[in-house]
Protein backbone atom coordinates (compact mmCIF):
# COMPACT_ATOMS: atom_id res chain seq x y z
CA UNK A 1 0.00 0.00 0.00
CA UNK A 2 1.22 3.92 -0.54
CA UNK A 3 2.42 5.78 1.95
CA UNK A 4 0.52 9.01 2.75
CA UNK A 5 2.94 11.47 2.40
CA UNK A 6 2.74 14.29 -0.08
CA UNK A 7 4.59 14.53 -3.06
CA UNK A 8 4.95 17.47 -5.42
CA UNK A 9 5.52 16.93 -9.73
CA UNK A 10 6.74 20.06 -10.97
CA UNK A 11 7.57 20.63 -14.63
CA UNK A 12 9.99 23.22 -15.99
CA UNK A 13 7.25 25.54 -17.16
CA UNK A 14 6.34 25.96 -13.83
CA UNK A 15 2.95 23.57 -14.11
CA UNK A 16 2.60 21.37 -10.61
CA UNK A 17 0.85 18.63 -9.87
CA UNK A 18 0.38 17.29 -5.89
CA UNK A 19 -0.61 13.89 -4.82
CA UNK A 20 0.26 10.70 -2.56
CA UNK A 21 3.95 9.68 -2.50
CA UNK A 22 4.89 5.93 -2.44
CA UNK A 23 8.45 4.16 -2.74
CA UNK A 24 11.17 6.05 -1.34
CA UNK A 25 11.68 9.80 -0.02
CA UNK A 26 13.54 11.59 -2.54
CA UNK A 27 14.02 14.27 -4.64
CA UNK A 28 14.66 13.86 -8.57
CA UNK A 29 14.41 15.34 -11.63
CA UNK A 30 14.15 14.12 -15.67
CA UNK A 31 12.36 13.97 -18.79
CA UNK A 32 8.89 13.48 -18.54
CA UNK A 33 7.23 10.97 -20.53
CA UNK A 34 4.06 9.15 -20.91
CA UNK A 35 3.44 5.32 -21.92
CA UNK A 36 0.45 3.74 -22.97
CA UNK A 37 0.81 0.12 -21.81
CA UNK A 38 -2.45 -1.37 -19.65
CA UNK A 39 0.29 -4.00 -18.21
CA UNK A 40 3.83 -4.96 -17.83
CA UNK A 41 4.53 -1.90 -15.08
CA UNK A 42 7.67 -4.36 -13.97
CA UNK A 43 9.13 -4.63 -17.23
CA UNK A 44 8.67 -1.01 -18.06
CA UNK A 45 10.62 -0.56 -14.63
CA UNK A 46 13.17 -2.51 -15.11
CA UNK A 47 13.87 -1.35 -18.60
CA UNK A 48 17.57 0.56 -19.08
CA UNK A 49 16.01 2.28 -21.45
CA UNK A 50 14.08 4.53 -19.04
CA UNK A 51 17.13 5.60 -17.18
CA UNK A 52 17.07 9.62 -16.88
CA UNK A 53 13.07 9.49 -17.48
CA UNK A 54 10.14 10.01 -14.84
CA UNK A 55 7.81 8.41 -16.37
CA UNK A 56 3.70 8.58 -15.95
CA UNK A 57 1.52 5.35 -16.82
CA UNK A 58 -1.68 6.37 -18.62
CA UNK A 59 -3.64 3.57 -17.48
CA UNK A 60 -5.46 4.66 -14.36
CA UNK A 61 -4.14 2.10 -12.18
CA UNK A 62 -0.95 -0.43 -11.78
CA UNK A 63 0.14 -2.68 -9.16
CA UNK A 64 -3.26 -4.93 -8.82
CA UNK A 65 -1.03 -7.75 -9.47
CA UNK A 66 2.45 -6.89 -7.66
CA UNK A 67 5.82 -7.68 -8.51
CA UNK A 68 7.94 -11.25 -9.18
CA UNK A 69 11.62 -12.25 -9.92
CA UNK A 70 10.52 -13.54 -13.11
CA UNK A 71 9.45 -10.35 -14.79
CA UNK A 72 12.30 -8.95 -14.56
CA UNK A 73 14.27 -6.76 -17.98
CA UNK A 74 17.57 -5.99 -15.92
CA UNK A 75 18.90 -5.77 -12.42
CA UNK A 76 16.75 -3.38 -10.82
CA UNK A 77 14.23 -0.18 -11.70
CA UNK A 78 16.35 2.09 -13.90
CA UNK A 79 13.74 5.46 -14.61
CA UNK A 80 13.96 8.27 -12.42
CA UNK A 81 10.49 8.50 -10.96
CA UNK A 82 7.32 6.97 -11.71
CA UNK A 83 3.80 8.51 -11.47
CA UNK A 84 0.73 7.11 -11.33
CA UNK A 85 -3.14 8.05 -11.54
CA UNK A 86 -4.10 5.31 -8.57
CA UNK A 87 -2.19 2.67 -6.88
CA UNK A 88 -3.60 -0.50 -6.11
CA UNK A 89 -3.21 -1.08 -2.32
CA UNK A 90 -4.00 -5.00 -2.59
CA UNK A 91 -1.88 -7.51 -5.24
CA UNK A 92 -3.96 -10.35 -6.35
CA UNK A 93 -1.94 -12.48 -8.18
CA UNK A 94 -0.30 -15.74 -6.89
CA UNK A 95 2.51 -15.01 -8.87
CA UNK A 96 3.02 -11.69 -6.89
CA UNK A 97 6.19 -11.29 -4.54
CA UNK A 98 5.94 -7.96 -3.53
CA UNK A 99 4.01 -4.70 -3.98
CA UNK A 100 5.22 -1.79 -6.45
CA UNK A 101 5.66 0.64 -3.36
CA UNK A 102 7.69 -1.60 -1.44
CA UNK A 103 9.70 -2.34 -4.90
CA UNK A 104 10.49 1.37 -5.63
CA UNK A 105 11.78 1.71 -1.96
CA UNK A 106 13.92 -1.27 -2.65
CA UNK A 107 15.18 0.38 -5.14
CA UNK A 108 15.68 4.15 -4.12
CA UNK A 109 12.93 5.15 -6.47
CA UNK A 110 9.73 7.73 -5.90
CA UNK A 111 6.49 7.46 -7.17
CA UNK A 112 3.46 9.74 -6.98
CA UNK A 113 -0.22 9.15 -7.18
CA UNK A 114 -3.33 11.28 -7.22
CA UNK A 115 -2.33 12.89 -10.22
CA UNK A 116 -3.99 13.65 -12.88
CA UNK A 117 -2.73 11.51 -15.67
CA UNK A 118 -4.59 12.30 -18.52
CA UNK A 119 -4.14 16.06 -18.01
CA UNK A 120 0.11 15.45 -17.82
CA UNK A 121 -0.28 13.33 -21.10
CA UNK A 122 -1.88 15.97 -22.73
CA UNK A 123 0.06 18.66 -21.74
CA UNK A 124 3.02 16.46 -22.99
CA UNK A 125 1.42 15.76 -26.46
CA UNK A 126 0.93 18.85 -26.81
CA UNK A 127 4.24 20.89 -25.65
CA UNK A 128 6.50 18.13 -26.50
CA UNK A 129 9.27 16.13 -23.82
CA UNK A 130 9.38 18.69 -20.67
CA UNK A 131 12.11 18.64 -18.06
CA UNK A 132 10.55 17.68 -14.22
CA UNK A 133 11.11 17.06 -10.60
CA UNK A 134 9.28 14.48 -8.34
CA UNK A 135 9.73 15.11 -4.59
CA UNK A 136 8.42 12.40 -1.93
CA UNK A 137 10.06 15.13 0.28
CA UNK A 138 9.33 18.75 2.02
CA UNK A 139 10.11 21.03 -0.76
CA UNK A 140 8.75 24.04 -1.56
CA UNK A 141 6.82 24.35 -5.51
CA UNK A 142 9.52 27.18 -6.23
CA UNK A 143 12.99 25.09 -5.31
CA UNK A 144 10.63 21.81 -7.18
CA UNK A 145 10.55 24.04 -9.88
CA UNK A 146 14.09 25.09 -10.31
CA UNK A 147 15.16 21.39 -9.44
CA UNK A 148 13.13 20.18 -12.70
CA UNK A 149 14.84 23.38 -14.82
CA UNK A 150 18.49 21.98 -13.44
CA UNK A 151 17.63 18.67 -15.29
CA UNK A 152 20.89 18.11 -17.33
CA UNK A 153 17.97 16.97 -20.71
CA UNK A 154 18.67 13.75 -22.68
CA UNK A 155 19.98 15.41 -25.86
CA UNK A 156 23.43 15.51 -25.94
CA UNK A 157 24.40 13.19 -23.34
CA UNK A 158 25.49 9.64 -23.12
CA UNK A 159 23.23 7.89 -21.08
CA UNK A 160 24.58 4.06 -21.94
CA UNK A 161 27.34 4.01 -19.58
CA UNK A 162 24.93 4.16 -16.93
CA UNK A 163 23.54 1.14 -17.73
CA UNK A 164 25.62 -1.09 -19.45
CA UNK A 165 27.63 -4.18 -18.29
CA UNK A 166 31.63 -3.92 -16.86
CA UNK A 167 32.34 -6.76 -18.34
CA UNK A 168 31.71 -9.54 -20.76
CA UNK A 169 29.96 -12.42 -19.87
CA UNK A 170 28.11 -15.65 -21.60
CA UNK A 171 24.38 -15.48 -20.88
CA UNK A 172 22.09 -18.15 -20.26
CA UNK A 173 24.64 -21.16 -20.83
CA UNK A 174 22.35 -23.93 -19.35
CA UNK A 175 19.32 -22.73 -21.09
CA UNK A 176 17.85 -21.90 -17.40
CA UNK A 177 16.38 -18.76 -18.82
CA UNK A 178 14.63 -20.52 -22.02
CA UNK A 179 13.77 -23.31 -19.91
CA UNK A 180 9.86 -21.61 -19.55
CA UNK A 181 9.49 -20.89 -22.92
CA UNK A 182 9.63 -25.23 -23.50
CA UNK A 183 6.89 -27.01 -23.47
CA UNK A 184 7.47 -30.90 -24.28
CA UNK A 185 4.64 -31.91 -26.80
CA UNK A 186 3.95 -28.42 -28.12
CA UNK A 187 5.94 -26.04 -30.89
CA UNK A 188 6.96 -23.87 -27.67
CA UNK A 189 10.17 -26.09 -27.82
CA UNK A 190 13.30 -23.83 -28.29
CA UNK A 191 14.41 -24.15 -32.10
CA UNK A 192 17.69 -23.69 -30.75
CA UNK A 193 17.33 -27.92 -29.45
CA UNK A 194 15.96 -28.92 -32.90
CA UNK A 195 19.19 -27.25 -35.47
CA UNK A 196 22.64 -26.27 -34.95
CA UNK A 197 23.32 -23.07 -32.85
CA UNK A 198 24.95 -19.89 -33.94
CA UNK A 199 27.82 -18.20 -31.14
CA UNK A 200 26.94 -14.00 -31.21
CA UNK A 201 28.00 -11.10 -29.69
CA UNK A 202 25.63 -9.22 -28.30
CA UNK A 203 26.94 -5.16 -27.39
CA UNK A 204 24.66 -4.11 -24.61
CA UNK A 205 23.48 -0.12 -24.24
CA UNK A 206 21.04 -1.21 -21.77
CA UNK A 207 19.33 -4.14 -23.12
CA UNK A 208 16.36 -5.75 -22.05
CA UNK A 209 16.82 -9.26 -20.53
CA UNK A 210 14.07 -10.57 -22.53
CA UNK A 211 15.81 -9.48 -25.82
CA UNK A 212 18.66 -12.26 -24.56
CA UNK A 213 16.04 -14.62 -23.89
CA UNK A 214 14.63 -14.32 -27.23
CA UNK A 215 18.04 -14.54 -28.65
CA UNK A 216 18.87 -18.06 -26.87
CA UNK A 217 15.51 -19.00 -27.45
CA UNK A 218 15.77 -19.15 -31.29
CA UNK A 219 19.07 -20.55 -31.81
CA UNK A 220 22.09 -18.26 -30.65
CA UNK A 221 24.90 -18.63 -27.71
CA UNK A 222 25.11 -14.97 -26.62
CA UNK A 223 28.12 -13.09 -25.26
CA UNK A 224 27.28 -10.47 -24.08
CA UNK A 225 29.81 -7.03 -24.24
CA UNK A 226 30.36 -3.82 -22.85
CA UNK A 227 29.08 -0.94 -25.08
CA UNK A 228 32.64 0.33 -25.04
CA UNK A 229 34.16 -2.62 -26.28
CA UNK A 230 36.47 -1.98 -29.28
CA UNK A 231 36.16 -3.74 -32.63
CA UNK A 232 38.97 -5.57 -32.10
CA UNK A 233 37.76 -7.33 -29.15
CA UNK A 234 34.94 -8.65 -31.02
CA UNK A 235 37.02 -9.54 -34.16
CA UNK A 236 39.33 -11.30 -31.11
CA UNK A 237 36.19 -13.12 -30.36
CA UNK A 238 35.12 -13.77 -34.11
CA UNK A 239 31.58 -14.35 -33.52
CA UNK A 240 28.97 -15.59 -36.37
CA UNK A 241 27.13 -12.42 -35.93
CA UNK A 242 26.17 -9.00 -34.07
CA UNK A 243 23.30 -7.88 -32.22
CA UNK A 244 23.04 -4.41 -30.58
CA UNK A 245 20.41 -4.01 -28.10
CA UNK A 246 18.24 -1.15 -26.94
CA UNK A 247 19.25 1.89 -24.30
CA UNK A 248 18.29 5.20 -22.92
CA UNK A 249 19.77 8.98 -24.31
CA UNK A 250 20.62 10.47 -27.17
CA UNK A 251 21.79 7.83 -29.96
CA UNK A 252 23.91 10.61 -31.52
CA UNK A 253 26.35 11.16 -27.46
CA UNK A 254 27.51 7.35 -28.05
CA UNK A 255 29.99 8.17 -30.80
CA UNK A 256 32.50 5.42 -29.81
CA UNK A 257 29.84 2.77 -30.41
CA UNK A 258 28.96 4.26 -34.10
CA UNK A 259 32.99 3.89 -34.81
CA UNK A 260 32.62 0.01 -33.70
CA UNK A 261 29.82 -0.82 -34.94
CA UNK A 262 30.62 1.02 -38.46
CA UNK A 263 33.90 -1.74 -38.65
CA UNK A 264 32.09 -4.16 -37.12
CA UNK A 265 29.14 -4.55 -39.39
CA UNK A 266 31.18 -5.02 -42.75
CA UNK A 267 32.21 -8.40 -41.45
CA UNK A 268 28.96 -9.68 -39.89
CA UNK A 269 25.40 -10.18 -39.65
CA UNK A 270 24.41 -7.38 -37.99
CA UNK A 271 20.60 -7.11 -35.45
CA UNK A 272 20.14 -4.14 -34.28
CA UNK A 273 16.94 -2.96 -31.75
CA UNK A 274 16.03 0.41 -30.75
CA UNK A 275 19.13 2.52 -29.76
CA UNK A 276 21.30 -0.37 -31.61
CA UNK A 277 18.80 0.67 -34.95
CA UNK A 278 19.71 4.00 -34.08
CA UNK A 279 23.49 3.61 -33.80
CA UNK A 280 23.81 1.42 -37.15
CA UNK A 281 21.75 4.77 -38.49
CA UNK A 282 24.98 7.37 -37.15
CA UNK A 283 27.17 4.49 -37.93
CA UNK A 284 26.06 4.43 -42.14
CA UNK A 285 26.73 7.94 -41.81
CA UNK A 286 22.92 9.40 -41.35
CA UNK A 287 21.43 11.28 -38.41
CA UNK A 288 18.92 10.62 -35.83
CA UNK A 289 16.52 13.28 -34.15
CA UNK A 290 14.00 13.81 -31.56
CA UNK A 291 10.74 13.46 -31.69
CA UNK A 292 8.17 15.35 -29.79
CA UNK A 293 7.31 13.04 -27.64
CA UNK A 294 8.33 9.60 -28.50
CA UNK A 295 6.71 6.48 -28.73
CA UNK A 296 6.10 4.36 -25.55
CA UNK A 297 3.55 1.46 -25.36
CA UNK A 298 2.37 -1.63 -26.50
CA UNK A 299 0.26 -0.39 -29.51
CA UNK A 300 1.83 1.44 -32.06
CA UNK A 301 1.03 0.22 -35.30
CA UNK A 302 4.12 -0.24 -38.06
CA UNK A 303 3.68 -1.01 -41.61
CA UNK A 304 6.24 -3.17 -43.89
CA UNK A 305 7.06 -1.20 -46.84
CA UNK A 306 7.97 -4.17 -48.56
CA UNK A 307 5.45 -6.71 -47.91
CA UNK A 308 2.42 -4.15 -46.65
CA UNK A 309 1.90 -6.05 -43.34
CA UNK A 310 0.50 -4.32 -40.12
CA UNK A 311 2.42 -5.15 -37.17
CA UNK A 312 0.97 -3.99 -33.60
CA UNK A 313 4.35 -3.27 -31.39
CA UNK A 314 5.92 -2.69 -28.38
CA UNK A 315 7.77 0.87 -28.47
CA UNK A 316 9.92 2.80 -25.84
CA UNK A 317 11.83 5.83 -27.85
CA UNK A 318 12.57 9.27 -27.91
CA UNK A 319 14.23 9.71 -31.27
CA UNK A 320 14.04 8.21 -34.65
CA UNK A 321 16.39 8.05 -37.64
CA UNK A 322 15.98 11.01 -40.92
CA UNK A 323 14.44 8.60 -43.80
CA UNK A 324 16.27 10.79 -46.59
CA UNK A 325 19.49 10.43 -44.96
CA UNK A 326 19.18 6.57 -44.63
CA UNK A 327 18.17 5.95 -48.13
CA UNK A 328 21.55 8.70 -49.12
CA UNK A 329 23.94 6.37 -47.82
CA UNK A 330 22.94 3.03 -48.89
CA UNK A 331 19.67 1.62 -46.46
CA UNK A 332 16.41 1.12 -47.33
CA UNK A 333 13.72 1.59 -45.12
CA UNK A 334 11.58 -0.82 -44.58
CA UNK A 335 9.08 -0.21 -42.19
CA UNK A 336 7.06 3.00 -40.93
CA UNK A 337 5.18 4.08 -37.80
CA UNK A 338 1.39 4.80 -39.19
CA UNK A 339 0.82 7.31 -36.67
CA UNK A 340 3.18 10.14 -37.81
CA UNK A 341 5.43 8.36 -40.69
CA UNK A 342 8.86 7.71 -39.06
CA UNK A 343 11.31 5.62 -39.51
CA UNK A 344 10.24 2.08 -38.11
CA UNK A 345 13.19 -0.22 -39.76
CA UNK A 346 15.84 -0.45 -42.25
CA UNK A 347 17.98 -2.76 -44.03
CA UNK A 348 21.26 -2.31 -46.12
CA UNK A 349 20.82 -2.80 -49.56
CA UNK A 350 24.64 -4.25 -49.91
CA UNK A 351 25.58 -5.38 -46.44
CA UNK A 352 23.96 -8.26 -44.37
CA UNK A 353 22.72 -5.76 -42.07
CA UNK A 354 18.77 -4.65 -40.71
CA UNK A 355 17.02 -3.30 -37.49
CA UNK A 356 14.03 -2.47 -36.25
CA UNK A 357 13.27 1.11 -34.12
CA UNK A 358 10.31 -0.98 -32.13
CA UNK A 359 10.41 -4.15 -29.65
CA UNK A 360 9.92 -7.30 -31.64
CA UNK A 361 10.60 -9.24 -28.10
CA UNK A 362 8.27 -7.12 -26.50
CA UNK A 363 7.64 -7.65 -22.87
CA UNK A 364 5.43 -6.18 -22.34
CA UNK A 365 3.10 -5.82 -25.54
CA UNK A 366 2.19 -7.86 -28.63
CA UNK A 367 4.46 -11.13 -30.05
CA UNK A 368 3.33 -9.77 -34.04
CA UNK A 369 7.53 -8.93 -34.34
CA UNK A 370 9.22 -11.96 -33.06
CA UNK A 371 9.83 -13.46 -36.66
CA UNK A 372 12.55 -11.26 -36.56
CA UNK A 373 14.54 -13.17 -34.78
CA UNK A 374 14.35 -15.79 -37.06
CA UNK A 375 14.94 -13.64 -39.85
CA UNK A 376 18.13 -12.90 -38.14
CA UNK A 377 18.90 -16.60 -37.43
CA UNK A 378 18.52 -17.07 -41.23
CA UNK A 379 20.76 -14.04 -41.90
CA UNK A 380 23.50 -15.44 -40.16
CA UNK A 381 22.90 -19.22 -41.17
CA UNK A 382 22.96 -18.35 -44.79
CA UNK A 383 26.49 -16.22 -44.31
Amino acid sequence: MADTKQAILAFEDGTVFRGSGFGASKTVSGEAAFNTSMTGYQEILTDPSYSGQVLTMTTPQIGNYGVNASDMESDGVKLHGFVVRALSPITSSWRSEKSVCDFLKEFDIPGIEGVDTRAITKKLRESGAMKVCLSTEKISEADAILEAKKFEGLEGHDYVQKVTVKESYDWDVNHKETAPFAVPGTELIPPSHKRKEFQIAAIDFGAKLSIYRKLRYHGFKVKVFPASVSADEIKEFNPSGLFLSNGPGDPSAVKYAHETVRELMQHYPTFGICLGHQIITHALGAKTFKLKFGHRGGNQPVKNLETGQVLITSQNHGFASTQEELERVGALVTEINLNDQTVEGLRHKELPVFSVQYHPEAAPGPNDADCYFKSFYDLVAAQ
